[in-house]
């Protein structure tokens, strides 16, 4: 019997979902047959769509609590309700920590910590007045799992990401399930930015386990799961859509030869 994920009939927001993963967040839902809300700060070069069908825009700064505050609950009454919120929005750029002062790296702390505490409330507000309550996800880091020269803010923030998705799963159960991401190297248009050109990233994918980068609409797949009825006792988890994560630095630099271990 063939496993389906079936969201018709559900809305679903994603902020930042209007390039990069959470445009592959925004196709995954729409394949699933949720009606997609992308929040960002300008509207997409070219229309969020996919199985011919387009997700909705609504302009969001995501760092402005009073339209934050607003436009959730807005969302909810044009589409008749909200089941899903993926707190996608974030990034930083790259900067060790003595190269500015502390007010800069607390706005990057800002957008990817304090944003989704404060959407994830808004949704909250309308989640819990629905017979269905709702979910919501966190897309989380492995930046927030290990330490993180050049960007110790933004790994900060998404440690405290987790820690945060993991009481909110606590304290809203059992009307919101809430769930974190964590994500390794996403193959997006701004790959080339990071990595290089192709045999950059070739290369660069090359030091995953699975040998590659991850595409935007394989973390989308991740989110509708968690989204659905499928994961209906997933709550508070973390889910490490890494490929397999990071070779220890040391196997490359050993110069021992382990022999196979011998049976007895």
């Amino acid at each position: 019997m063939a496993v389906t994920l079936d969201l018709t009939g559900r809305v679903a927001v994603v902020t930042g979902g209007t390039r990069g993963v959470g445009a592959g967040i925004a196709r995954a839902f729409l394949r699933a047959g949720a009606e997609v809300v992308v929040c960002a700060r300008r509207p997409p070069d070219t229309p969020v769509l996919a199985a011919g069908r387009i997700a909705h825009f609504r302009p969001l700064d995501l760092r402005d609590p009073t339209a934050v505050r607003e436009v959730l609950p807005r969302i909810a009454a044009d589409h008749g309700r909200l089941d899903c919120l993926v707190n996608n929005a974030g990034g930083t750029p790259y900067r060790l920590l003595g190269e500015a002062d502390a007010e800069c790296h607390a706005r990057v702390i800002d957008l990817n910590l304090t944003a989704p505490l404060t959407a994830s409330l808004a949704a909250y507000e309308v989640m819990r007045t629905q017979s269905h309550g709702g979910t919501v996800l966190m897309i989380g880091s492995v930046s927030g799992t290990r330490p993180s020269p050049g960007t110790a803010a933004y790994g900060a923030a998404k440690a405290g990401l987790d820690s945060l998705a993991r009481t909110m799963a606590v304290e809203w159960a059992p009307t919101v399930r809430v769930n974190t991401l964590v994500l390794g190297m996403v193959r997006t248009e701004r790959a080339a930015l990071h990595y290089g050109d192709e045999a950059g990233i070739a290369a660069v994918g090359a030091t995953v386990p699975l040998g590659r980068l991850a595409e935007p609409d394989e973390i989308g797949d991740a989110c509708v799961f968690l989204a659905s009825d499928r994961a209906a006792y997933l709550s508070g988890a973390a889910l490490l859509v890494h490929g397999g994560g990071e070779r220890p630095a040391f196997l490359a630099a050993a110069t021992v030869n382990h022999p196979k271990e011998q049976g007895r």
